[in-house]
């Protein structure tokens, strides 16, 4: 874990180097792409867990991989303070994710209460454990959601379900060759608790909670090499 803050710090200066290269100076790399996508299974907490249990959705995931050669070969052209850093990287992930969504929530009635929504995690840091044959990862991260809920059943027919959240997330990714790779994981999400119906602000009553939403998930990665300026 102690190894985490550098990286990322390393990561942002990689970020601002690739977004905006020196004048003049800017040369060109060849990294992989790394775009995921498959279904994914939510278990929402209170009474929409006692109202129907499982709701779906689909996970996205788009990442440059850069290995450990090309951020060493390119190291004075990160900002000064990230060099250091970058040294004991062996690999380094970045994805546009305050842009492309983390999840989309799209479950239709298939007894009384069905959902629509989307998850961002524009924030997250991210620990591997093992990283060859497979690579397992544990990661934090900052979430934000919104779901619109309709049910027959539960104490509101209209829930518009807009809360910041933190999650911890493990996923273990499985290669079949360079260019296809499966993962699987499982990531818990906790929100500020919002009650079914209410508004905003409404902390009451505390059984009609949504605060936990966890999430069971498997993705399909293709990589193809793309061409960008440092």
């Amino acid at each position: 874990m102690t190894q985490m803050l550098p990286r990322a710090l390393f990561l942002a200066g990689l970020l601002l180097a690739t977004v905006a290269p020196s004048p003049g100076t800017a040369k060109t790399v060849e990294v992989p792409v790394d775009i995921g996508v498959g279904p994914a299974f939510h278990l929402i907490s209170g009474p929409v867990f006692r109202d129907q249990p499982v709701h779906y959705g689909l996970k996205i995931s788009v990442q440059a991989i850069i290995d450990g050669k090309t951020i060493r070969d390119n190291l004075k052209r990160l900002p000064s303070w990230a060099r250091s850093a970058a040294k004991g990287v062996n690999e380094a992930r970045i994805s546009p994710s305050f842009l492309i969504p983390d999840t989309l929530i799209i479950s239709p009635k298939y007894k009384d209460t069905g959902m629509v929504g989307i998850i961002w995690r524009p924030l997250a840091l991210s620990l591997p454990l093992v990283r060859k044959p497979v690579r397992l990862a544990l990661s934090a991260g900052l979430l934000v959601a919104y779901v619109y809920i309709h049910s027959d059943t539960l104490a509101a027919r209209h829930t518009h379900f807009l809360r910041l959240g933190l999650d911890g997330r493990a996923e273990l990714e499985i290669p079949f060759s360079s260019r296809f790779l499966i993962s699987l994981g499982w990531s818990s999400g906790v929100y500020i608790p919002q009650v079914i119906g209410g508004g905003f602000f409404d902390l009451q009553p505390k059984e009609q909670f949504i605060w936990h939403v966890g999430q069971a998930f498997v993705m399909l990665h293709f990589r193809f090499p793309y061409k960008t300026k440092i």
